[in-house]
């Protein structure tokens, strides 16, 4: 059975894969070899292909696409900078447009 990779640093994924009987590819069978691929440096495992839970022969290929750490896509909140760019359209509330208009003119 394929395991769960998705989420795994490749190095650990590898090894799991190993010890379930299956083995890592290129999704691209053009491409170099995944390991080759995943070397030197931390790499995640981002997509496989089958699925977790598939039945699979003993060292059947499962296709995985993997991403160097620091470049995945994440969903926590984006830091954005103090200043914002000057081409930034941004509404600045200078006067009630909803109420009566009132003149802050001492003359009136």
């Amino acid at each position: 059975m394929v395991p769960e990779l998705v989420g795994l640093p490749f190095h650990v994924g590898r090894d799991i894969a190993a010890e379930a009987g299956v083995t890592l590819a290129n999704p691209d069978p053009d491409g170099p070899p995944i390991g080759a691929l995943a070397w030197p440096g931390l790499y995640y495992i981002t997509s496989q292909r089958p699925a977790a839970g598939a039945e699979a022969y003993r060292w059947d290929s499962v296709a995985v696409e993997i991403v160097a750490h620091g470049e995945a896509d994440s969903n926590a909140a984006r830091i954005w900078p103090e200043v914002p760019p000057v081409d930034v359209a941004r509404a600045v509330p200078e006067r009630d447009s909803f109420g009566p208009q009132h003149h802050d003119d001492a003359h009136g």
